[in-house]
């Protein structure tokens, strides 16, 4: 038994919400797994509610939570005062193990050599592996007694195991107290030998002051050893001492730092400045930039000062950190360069800076990292987040790195197999006790019951828990299990209070373009519901829609090396290729990435759209650092190791360079460009009718075979008065690459100026390369007021012909038999359309011609019906008439079928990779979902005919549903999306509580529904709004899709979001 008598936080002990920390020295009792904890019911309060009991033991690497959650009182709970409390295994916490050092200093016999000052020491192993800086007093007594003139003062302190081998230390103080100087002699350091049955003693020469006022006025040294004495029990009994002196120690090495302070307007400092600087032997710890050997005010505008700074050999050095106290009146500071020299091997390294460090500008922070200018290795210390980490984990340089060699935060994250990302949502319900500040965690189950590791739900520093009707998102990496069959969900709450009230969980799988939305409604808690923290959810039970299958892609952006070359700008990537295009995606900035003469690396996660055509760049020209110098781009497909380079080498900017925000960039595959440039005159003709022109800004997008142009705005007219009534304006866009045969315009207004509203009569586009022009014939308005108050529009080329729908056409058929299994018998198949249902399409195999052998490729051609688009495939394997078949299971492997609708050109994919047995009766088949289809250009332009879309928006029954905020919304098909289109009435008041709302929008035929986004621009006095579905009917066919929400949108409400991408159920 151990009495907790005093307390290291609090003089009035196990006060209401207090912590309390002791020290317990004790025998090993191995591993803990039990605390008995009570008291003597003495005092006027006796009684005592203990939320939890932890356990570090240092010596074994181990945090340990005992959870309890109850009285200790006679006269509450069940009337006990001792309590067993058991230990909480999902709550430990492992780290590097302690082990004891003896660590002795001797202060020198010279003249005010004691200190009245903290000393502090830390201590370095082999790899730059190290302690913590430890302060070795623990109160101002002991600062008094030791460390005195001609004094040794010992301590034994447990401190992180630096291996075999101790490199260096580092002692300094802190500074304080009437006497801070302090003159040391020498510092030993002793320690068990690993197997523990002896110990060595390692001396670390000094013999130099460590005082503001003395030497060089330092108050941190690093020392290296000199010798070490061994003393080691032999089998006989006997005592071992060897002395030897150290081989090849580090050697102490002065360093010339240079820093350079910008020459821009208010870009010195007076301010202290501090500099750690980071090599692969080790670091120097942060050190005060005190006196330049050059100048007597530092750190002014345009200057560049000179600092030494004495520390043990850090051999290739390759980080710096740099932050100021903020302190003095001119506090802000802009560091244009930092060049350090090795004086001893003449060794030079270069950081390109360029930023401030500053509380008023660019992104307010007073601290940041440089990297050293040549340097291309590992830049995981910039991680501040879980999702940082998933990101290195699922990166190709993890691919040949060994899991059991990796330490530190990064352990936590690595796994064995092949890992994919996953998006895990979980919204924690409404009743009053349904928050939680537990840890969350989640498995994921597949086929056969593959089961992934532990996969924690952890938030960035500084957030916690999941509180009472909070939506909140995780970006999470784990073992690919296949098809997901099942999902645990719990969380590390041991005790009673530990409850989480569990309203729905999403997860969206990307590389398989599936989300699973499970309705809970349950509690994870030992005294609600059940009982029990943790649940398996059966996927079957969950909605599924699809939100298309991604691919991962490893993308490194190279940024020039030229001065102001970096960006705080928002940057925005559009990708093109042959199978289509994706949206505009944002790319992710963090810490330190897109600065100048930086490559970063990162994973990005893109539509299966390969092979890649163009990419289109877009900044913002928002931050303090409007502008980009952007050299290439480079693309990596994670599964194939295909490689595709974008090349610009110019500004993104509207000052320099081109002066525009926006590049375009052929694709480079196998050095080879993937697209020709070309350029655009576009005619405009404004209607002769009255009042057709216009004072509104003007913008297009061109659509063609190759993608789309991206937003051109129409500017620059030979006509000084734009859009005039009757008049024809042109417009020239050079240096383009070509999209080919066009098919689509869209075209558009801000619907700004005195006159906004515009009637637009046709639109030539001339392709000037190919010498060919493209009539698109409009004879509509483009305004709020006029016509159907729409200012977007969609228009077809009318060079394409659309022709009247197929009745017959042909189908080619390739089957791929794989290695699994040939067969000589027949194969029959039924095609499955969106129109129709094909006949039976029976091959026959013979002797004479033999099909489906091993790892072969057959090809057939089959007339049929027009199916409309393939959705699936049935695939029999059938015996032939009079054949024997033999008791022992025949099978054929087949591997991939593919499919050309010859007409158009349209292809259908199918990933079988599947063994079908051998029958004699057709009613044994297997059925197969197309893969991926590939729609051909002639094939878009027969769908791009002028439809009507009735889009319907059901708002909630909650208190406060309704919105007075304007609301947007663009849908997505297969043949592109409508643009973002306002929904509004004259007169009414939409979208109020419980409410259904009608709308009609004119464009060109969508094709198969895939997506609606729903936003508002969050104004008016109530902007909040909860959508329960979107239904959208196509008025020309009567198709109908419902997309359902059920969320909110709304700042302030659930995850925070204004927009929402709604997709239809599986």
């Amino acid at each position: 038994m151990t009495l907790l008598k005093s307390s290291k936080t609090n003089s009035d002990k196990f006060e209401r919400d207090s912590i309390e920390i002791f020290t317990v020295e004790t025998l090993d009792l191995g591993d803990l797994w039990k605390v008995r904890l009570g008291h003597d019911n003495t005092g006027k309060a006796p009684g005592w509610f203990v939320d939890w009991v932890e356990v570090d033991a240092p010596s074994l690497g181990k945090c340990m939570t005992f959870p309890c959650g109850r009285w200790l009182a006679k006269n509450e709970d069940d009337g006990s005062i001792i309590r067993d409390l058991f230990h909480a295994e999902l709550q430990t916490r492992l780290y590097t193990p302690f082990v004891p050092y003896e660590i002795t200093l001797y202060t020198s016999d010279v003249f005010a050599a004691g200190t009245d000052a903290n000393i502090f020491i830390i201590i370095y192993g082999c790899d730059a592996v190290c302690t913590q800086q430890k302060y070795l007093c623990t109160n101002k007594r002991e600062q008094k007694q030791f460390f005195e003139r001609k004094s040794a003062s010992r301590f034994i302190v447990e401190l992180e195991d630096v291996g075999e081998i101790i490199e260096k230390i580092r002692i300094g103080h802190n500074n304080t107290g009437m006497n801070p100087g302090w003159h040391c002699s020498h510092v030993d350091i002793r320690r068990l030998l690993p197997d523990k049955d002896g110990a060595e003693t390692l001396t670390f020469p000094c013999d130099r002051w460590l005082a503001t006022s003395e030497d060089d006025k330092k108050t941190i040294r690093e020392l290296v050893p000199y010798d070490i004495f061994t003393e080691k029990y032999m089998k006989d009994g006997s005592l071992r001492q060897v002395y030897k002196e150290v081989e090849e120690p580090l050697d102490i090495v002065l360093y010339s730092v240079q820093i350079f302070t910008g020459n821009i307007p208010g870009a010195g400092t007076d301010a202290k400045v501090y500099i750690t600087i980071y090599g692969d032997l080790g670091d120097t710890g942060e050190r005060y930039l005190g006196k330049s050997e050059n100048r007597t005010n530092k750190f002014e505008r345009g200057t560049a000062d000179t600092f030494i700074i004495e520390a043990a050999d850090l051999g290739v050095i390759y980080k710096i950190k740099l932050r100021h106290d903020n302190s003095k009146w001119c506090a802000d500071w802009y560091v244009e360069k930092v060049e350090i020299w090795n004086d001893t091997n003449e060794d030079e390294f270069l950081f390109l800076c360029g930023r401030w460090l500053s509380l008023k500008k660019e992104d307010g922070r007073l601290e940041r990292l440089f990297y050293e200018k040549e340097y291309t290795g590992d830049r995981s210390s910039n991680c501040s987040s879980p999702a940082d980490f998933w990101e290195i984990a699922l990166s190709s340089k993890m691919a040949d790195v060994d899991i059991s060699t990796v330490t530190g935060p990064m352990a936590d994250y690595v796994q064995e197999g092949p890992i994919i990302p996953y998006y895990v949502s979980v919204t924690t319900g409404k009743h009053k006790d349904a928050a939680t500040d537990s840890r969350a965690f989640i498995f994921l189950i597949g086929e056969d019951d593959e089961r992934s590791k532990r996969i924690w739900l952890d938030y960035p520093r500084g957030k916690r828990g999941f509180s009472r009707g909070s939506v909140e998102e995780f970006y999470v990496a784990g073992l690919d299990v296949g098809i997901i069959k099942k999902i645990e969900l719990g969380h590390d709450g041991a005790s009673p209070e530990s409850c989480w009230l569990v309203e729905e969980l999403c997860l969206a799988v990307p590389t398989q373009g599936t989300k699973y939305m499970l309705n809970c409604n349950c509690w994870l808690a030992k005294d609600r519901g059940d009982g029990i923290t943790s649940r398996v959810f059966d996927l079957l039970d969950a909605m599924v829609v699809n939100i298309g299958v991604k691919v991962l892609y490893e993308m490194t952006v190279w940024t020039g090396d030229v001065v102001g070359g970096g960006t705080d700008s928002n940057i925005f990537m559009t990708l093109y290729g042959i199978n289509g295009s994706t949206e505009e995606m944002q790319l992710d900035k963090k810490k330190a990435r897109f600065e100048r003469e930086q490559n970063d690396t990162f994973i990005m996660e893109i539509l299966d759209i390969a092979p890649f055509t163009k990419m289109r760049i877009r900044i913002d020209g928002l931050g303090s650092r409007p502008e980009w110098f952007l050299e290439r781009i480079l693309l990596k497909n994670m599964n194939t190791g295909d490689l595709t380079m974008f090349y610009y080498g110019d500004w993104l900017s509207q000052r320099k360079g081109k002066k525009t925000l926006v590049c375009e960039m052929c694709a480079v595959i196998d050095e080879e460009e993937m697209m020709e440039w070309t350029s655009y005159t576009v005619a405009v003709k404004t209607s002769n009718i009255l009042g057709a022109g216009t004072d509104a800004n003007v913008f297009i997008i061109i659509f063609g075979e190759n993608g789309d142009s991206g937003t051109l705005a129409l500017k620059q007219s030979a006509n000084w008065n734009k859009f005039e009534r009757n008049n024809t304006d042109t417009f020239n866009f050079p240096d383009m690459l070509s999209l080919g045969h066009l098919c689509k315009l869209r075209v558009w207004h801000d619907n700004k100026g005195i006159f906004p509203s515009w009637h637009l009569s046709y639109v030539d586009v001339k392709d000037n390369s190919r010498d060919e022009t493209f009539h698109f014939q409009c004879d509509c308005w483009l305004s709020k007021s006029e016509g159907d108050g729409q200012t977007v529009r969609d228009f077809a080329c009318a060079n394409n012909k659309i022709h009247d729908e197929l009745e017959e056409t042909t189908y080619e058929i390739v089957i791929e038999t794989g290695n699994g299994g040939e067969t000589r018998e027949n194969v029959w198949l039924i095609l499955e359309g969106r129109k129709n249902r094909s006949k039976e399409f029976l091959v026959e195999n013979s002797s004479r011609q033999r099909a489906f052998r091993k790892g072969t490729t057959d090809t057939f051609e089959f007339d049929s019906i027009y199916l409309g688009d393939i959705a699936s495939l049935c695939v029999g394997h059938l015996a032939r008439e009079d054949r024997f078949i033999p008791k022992r299971e025949l099978v054929w492997h087949v591997k991939t079928i593919t499919i050309t609708e010859m007409e158009y050109g349209n292809v259908y994919f199918f990933n079988c990779d599947c063994l079908i047995p051998l029958k004699r009766k057709r009613k044994y088949f297997k059925v197969f979902e197309v893969t991926k289809t590939t729609e051909s250009f002639a094939s878009k332009v027969q769908s791009l005919v002028p439809v009507k879309y009735e889009v319907i928006v059901t708002t909630g029954y909650e208190p406060g549903a309704g919105t007075d905020a304007n609301v947007f919304v663009t849908i997505f098909g297969a043949n592109g999306d409508t643009g973002k289109r306002e929904l509004k009435q004259k007169m009414r008041n939409l979208f109020e509580r419980g409410s259904t709302d009608r709308f009609f929008l004119e464009t060109l035929e969508l094709g198969e529904l895939r997506k609606v986004r729903l936003e508002h621009d969050s104004s008016g006095y109530c902007s909040g709004w909860l959508v329960e579905k979107v239904e959208v009917t196509n008025t020309s066919t009567g198709v109908a899709t419902i997309f359902n929400c059920g969320r909110w949108l709304d700042k302030k409400r659930g995850d925070g979001l204004t927009w929402r991408d709604l997709f239809p159920s599986v």
